[in-house]
């Protein structure tokens, strides 16, 4: 689920790239290119439109990313990998040492001054 609806994020990002790249923000863009006025959709229509498609796109991903955020919480669990490793990394700090038998320690040479 969590992977479903992160490609459609990553789909309606993309469209709203293509769209928003086709408007000119002086009025002209894909709008310019249908300037007879016989048109079934006039330059007024045509930027109306694709300013609609901007915000409906721009509305989707908005929900999509706010639904992804309770889905990636529910999907991960109480205790996750990281949390059980800082408790691992935790134990063995306060973990008791053990108590060797006397006599058992590695007997390591005095460092021996160093010669002229």
């Amino acid at each position: 689920m969590a992977s479903f609806i992160t490609i459609l994020i990553i789909l309606v990002s993309i469209f709203l790239i293509l769209v928003v790249l086709v408007q000119n923000s002086k009025g002209g863009g894909i709008a310019s290119n249908f300037s007879a006025s016989n048109q079934v959709m006039g330059v007024q229509k045509t930027t109306e439109v694709i300013e609609k498609i901007t915000w409906g796109l721009v509305i989707t991903l908005v929900v999509l990313s706010v639904i992804a955020s309770f889905v990636y919480k529910s999907s991960t669990t109480s205790v996750s990998k990281d949390t059980e490793l800082r408790e691992k990394i935790e134990n063995t700090k306060t973990a008791p040492i053990k108590n060797f038998p006397a006599g058992s320690e590695k007997q390591t040479p005095a460092p021996q001054p160093a010669a002229k």
